[in-house]
């Protein structure tokens, strides 16, 4: 290579190393994750439906690709009957807790028509008199080929519909905060609803009208 080139290349590398205090050649810092410093644990769980149907008839799991596929009409029962609850497929985590750093993890797969139905949440099963019952809970509706809110105001993720996405919900309860990860990306950081015993909750609790449907595969649980 000449010597101008040498020089000029020379030049450049060290003119980008003082505009980015990275030195010629160093390499690039690793990607964090979301799930670096937690340590991954099993859990358990039982299963929510309509008082009146067998399972078999709102729940399916292929044990080929893992996958969870949980549905219900607008038009079912609630979970228990003579309940003014909407009617719900979900799996209620038994893994209870009111202290500590607990992350639930899973990819997630809305067919679109799916409109006005959590299809994950926190539950304050035990919670003081006059708090709400949830933590967070977070809904699907049908603008923008599907979006995902907390609750009904801010926006997690849109063009939801027909794809496998990632979803982690990460609280700490001590400090009172909830994160929400899309495709390991935060996207959302908001408080809890104070004190409580609390456990996850996914599939469909359905606000809306007609069908609605919700899949789930990888799911993890972490704790630190």
């Amino acid at each position: 290579m000449p010597a101008i080139r040498i020089r000029t290349v020379l030049a450049v590398a060290a003119l980008s190393a003082a505009l980015t205090g990275v030195a010629p050649g160093t390499p690039a810092p690793a990607v964090q994750s979301p799930t670096d410093g937690w340590q991954q644990k099993s859990f358990t769980y039982a299963m929510h439906k309509p008082w009146n149907l067998d399972l078999s008839e709102r729940y399916t799991y292929d044990s080929g690709s893992k996958t969870h596929t949980m549905w219900v009409y607008s038009t079912d029962e609630p979970l228990e009957e003579g309940s003014s609850t909407d009617p719900r497929t979900e799996m209620r985590w038994n893994q209870e807790y009111t202290s500590g750093k607990r992350m639930w993890d899973a990819d997630v797969y809305i067919p679109s028509g799916t409109n006005g139905a959590d299809f994950m949440q926190i539950l304050r099963v035990k919670h003081p008199s006059g708090t709400p019952a949830t933590d967070i809970m977070l809904r699907v509706s049908s603008e923008n080929g599907g979006t995902v809110k907390r609750y009904t105001d801010q926006v997690v993720k849109t063009g939801v519909y027909n794809k496998w996405w990632n979803l982690k919900v990460a609280h700490d309860a001590d400090a009172g905060r909830i994160r929400v990860y899309a495709d390991d990306q935060l996207v959302l950081t908001v408080d809890d609803r104070g004190p409580a015993t609390r456990h996850f909750k996914n599939g469909v609790y359905h606000h809306g009208s007609g069908r609605a449907e919700a899949r789930f595969r990888n799911i993890h649980y972490w704790v630190q």
